[in-house]
């Protein structure tokens, strides 16, 4: 009848770990829906940008779509792999072997991102030779999260590239890797966009035939030698900027200080490459890490304290396990009101811990000591609870701290801050403009549909081709 038990347990465990999988999985699949929606929408804005602006942030986010998509894809196929083993290494009578100890999951910021530039005596100092500008961003990735920094516009004028965001990765374990890219593309003067209209007459040309595609080419002609062209839309098909990797670097548990750092930068590209961006091959950040273990409690329960020199039965107290101390509280409500303790009790990797038992107590029989060494001072407190079941809970709890103790290292040593990221504002040009075809509409009604349908043409006999055109492209947008 036991052993029919422990099956039927070791079955409902493997059937709740694979529940859990498959909600896992549920979740994963629709971020990556979203951001296949989201990469669908990024393409059609970067074929219907007008501004230069718009082009680079659409181009960024057409980037960092495809770069979450292969990542999502590639932990999906990872979680697949492992239930597949899972199911062909075992079979059902098997008993589910007991789960290794894990550390606990924490929180990784990187924020006071800078990257000096290595400029050369004659571009800097003399204003010598073109002047050239770059649109850069940092992608940042851990795991399988992906985030970005904001796009900046860097030139000969400025010594490094300073970006103001606080990047926050919520889920990281203490072996995480956290990446670093620098992608930059070198902006074109405002005069390479010059030929859009023209481009886009020859793709109107060849979609409205022979005969309208003369009277639109000659239309536009005639409006471009005055120069206001009636039509400023870009072609859809057009590819937009291109952004290249400059730079990289990986970051982990050892990098983390809290402080100011340099870090070394991998270069990707060369003086001779065209979209070389003197970089002095380093990276200037902050790196923090809180493991959870350090902000959230992790046990708590009333006890009974000895301390040390104590020969009573000890101070009744609510303990509360929360980093490397045992609070203290008179009462369970003083912890959640935030009152200070009675008295606290140091957790760190040096405490020796130990449990036991006073066989002629009739109360609170079961104990734990912890001990705490001060120079050649050992200082000891006693625990008293009243339960075996309580006191396994105490010894399981702190032997999980220190084991996230020695995987965190030197994070818990103390809790470093963290801000809060700020709320990311869309950037101005995408948010005050649209594409040229709906801001460039007629001031009255077309008699096909209502206002904001329509182009302004300078021959109306082809316009309700062209907007028949136009409109069923952006019908959806």
């Amino acid at each position: 009848m036991q052993d029919r038990l422990h099956i039927l347990e070791d079955l409902n465990m493997l059937y709740i770990r694979q529940m859990a999988l498959s909600l896992e999985d549920t979740e994963l699949q629709r971020k990556l829906d979203h951001e296949i929606r989201m990469r669908e929408g990024a393409c059609k804005l970067l074929a219907a940008c007008s501004q230069r602006e718009q082009a680079l942030e659409a181009t960024k986010s057409l980037l960092l779509c495809n770069s979450r998509i292969l990542s999502y894809m590639g932990e999906l196929q990872r979680r697949k792999e492992a239930q597949v083993l899972e199911k062909t290494s075992r079979r059902p009578s098997d008993s589910v072997p007991p789960p290794e100890r894990s550390p606990c999951r924490g929180r990784v910021c990187i924020s006071d991102l800078r990257i000096p530039l290595m400029w050369k005596d004659t571009e800097y100092f003399k204003n010598k030779g073109d002047l050239h500008r770059w649109a850069v961003f940092l992608l940042l990735q851990l795991g399988e999260q992906i985030q970005d920094t904001e796009m900046v516009l860097v030139d000969r004028t400025l010594t490094d590239i300073s970006f103001q965001n606080n990047v926050l990765f919520a889920e990281a374990g203490p072996d995480f890797e956290l990446r670093l890219e620098l992608y930059g593309a070198c902006v074109e003067e405002e005069g390479a966009l010059a030929g859009a209209p023209k481009r886009l007459a020859t793709k109107l040309s060849s979609s409205l035939g022979r005969s309208s595609g003369k009277r639109v080419r000659a239309s536009l002609d005639s409006a471009g030698g005055s120069g206001n062209s009636p039509i400023l839309l870009p072609t859809p098909a057009v590819g937009g900027p291109r952004y290249h990797l400059l730079a990289h670097t990986t970051l982990t548990l050892a990098d983390v200080q809290d402080g100011f750092r340099t870090h070394d930068l991998t270069l990707a590209g060369h003086e001779e490459n065209p979209d070389w961006l003197p970089l002095y091959g380093s990276v200037c950040c902050r790196l923090a890490a809180q493991p959870l273990c350090m902000t959230q409690p992790t046990a708590s329960g009333t006890l009974r304290v000895q301390q040390a020199g104590e020969l009573q039965n000890g101070t009744l107290v609510h303990g509360v396990l929360k980093g490397t101390n045992l609070f203290c509280y008179g009462r369970s409500e003083d912890a959640d009101t935030g009152q200070e303790p009675r008295f606290t009790v140091a957790i760190n990797k040096e405490t020796r811990v130990r449990a036991g038992e006073l066989e002629q107590a009739r109360e609170w029989p079961f104990t734990l000591s912890i001990s705490n060494r001060y120079g050649e001072d050992e200082v000891t407190n006693t625990l008293r609870v009243e339960s075996r079941e309580a006191l396994q809970n105490w010894m399981e709890a702190l032997w999980q701290l220190f084991f996230d103790m020695s995987q965190w290292k030197h994070c818990c040593d103390e809790v470093m801050k963290i801000e809060a990221p700020a709320p990311r504002k869309p950037p101005q040009a995408l948010a005050k403009q649209g594409s040229l075809y709906h801001e460039m509409v007629l001031s009255e009604p077309v008699a096909s549909g209502g206002p904001g349908e329509g182009l302004l043409l300078q021959n109306n006999a082809i316009s309700a081709e062209i907007r028949a055109l136009l409109s069923s492209y952006y019908s959806d947008r």
